[in-house]
């Protein structure tokens, strides 16, 4: 049997005679997923409180992140191509709602808890600044440079899920959310499998959508793309994420943890070096760069200077933090605005 197979456990009751919806949540969790799923109950939260009596403790986060502001303004905030010219193009917000949609198909193959899987999706990319990794890369360098600490995005999405929404009171999710969260990229290991498919599939999804993005930009050209990935994995992003997903699953069914066979994953990073060195670290990005790096270092210079022009935040917190936490809830757009009020003649705006 696989390291996956779904327990079958008579029941006691129909669903129809039990009392609660926890009790009914409880009882198909039991019968329907894996083992190795993390159960909806009990919700282990910072602060106490009352579970819903309609939704289940990983629905009530994913709602508490959907209806937050952070995530709201993830819809103008960069993937890859900052401002780009056209409709198409993946922002941050988009991104999240594809790599959602994938990692909810891999738990729900494999038996996992959806609802957790979906909550940790959403929520993972809440605290990046704009502009993407360059607006990270920056953000991290002007806080070396001037505060002795250091920005990463992921750790900033803890931040923000449990300081900065609610006017500083945070959401109060889970910890298996919150883990899934903080340990979405880098080294570490969420505590979760759950939590392992996001980090997963986030690679997944900006890949294969970025290399579209790319390839509709005209950086990229379908022919520029290496022959011997992309033969293995699919000519198509839908194929290439559709064959990522099957061998996700079944390396994972017979291994009891998230992982993928050495051709397919190695095909997958050859694939993300590629884009590194063609799109991601190419002149374009480099010039773009150089532009982001004047705009955001324009910004925290000036509001460290003047931190009484920044939003009161968190209270007790340093000039250095509250300067990083208004900069990095910017979107791209706001950050442009404020940047031209700083930099820019008022006459020469129009």
């Amino acid at each position: 049997m696989c390291a996956f197979g779904r327990r079958r456990k008579a029941r006691i009751v129909t669903l129809t005679a039990i009392a609660s919806f926890e009790d009914r949540i409880r009882s198909w969790e039991a019968e329907f997923l894996s083992d190795l799923a993390t159960p909806s109950y009990p919700a282990h939260r910072r602060v106490e409180e009352p579970d819903s009596p309609l939704r289940t403790p990983f629905q009530r986060d994913r709602d508490r992140i959907v209806h937050s502001k952070a995530f709201r303004r993830l819809k103008h905030k960069t993937q890859v191509f900052i401002a780009p010219e056209g409709d198409h193009y993946r922002t941050r917000l988009t991104h999240t709602l594809e790599a959602c949609g994938i990692a909810r198909a891999v738990a729900r193959a494999l038996g996992l808890n959806e609802d957790l899987t979906e909550a940790i999706g959403l929520g993972h990319d809440l605290g990046h600044p704009p502009f993407g990794h360059t607006g990270e890369e920056v953000l991290d360098e002007a806080l070396r440079d001037c505060c002795d600490a250091g920005f990463k995005h992921n750790v900033h999405s803890l931040r923000v899920v449990d300081v900065l929404e609610r006017d500083g009171q945070g959401l109060n999710l889970t910890e298996e959310v919150r883990d899934g969260i903080l340990n979405h990229t880098g080294s570490s290991k969420p505590a979760t499998l759950e939590g392992r498919i996001v980090k997963l599939v986030d690679r997944v999804a900006y890949i294969n959508h970025d290399i579209d993005d790319a390839l509709r930009a005209g950086i990229l050209r379908s022919e520029d793309l290496p022959d011997e990935e992309i033969s293995l994995l699919g000519p198509t992003g839908s194929t290439r994420i559709d064959t990522l997903v099957r061998d996700i699953v079944e390396q994972s069914s017979d291994a009891g943890d998230i992982v993928q066979s050495e051709e397919v994953g190695g095909a997958m990073l050859r694939l993300r070096k590629f884009m590194f060195q063609r799109v991601y670290l190419a002149e374009t990005a480099k010039k773009e760069h150089e532009r982001v790096h004047r705009t955001l270092r324009t910004l925290f210079d000036h509001h460290l200077e003047h931190p009484e022009e920044v939003p009161e935040g968190e209270p007790g917190a340093t000039d250095c933090q509250r300067v990083a936490d208004y900069i990095a809830g910017m979107t791209d757009r706001y950050c442009i605005a404020k940047f031209t009020e700083l930099a820019v003649p008022e006459a020469a705006r129009f």
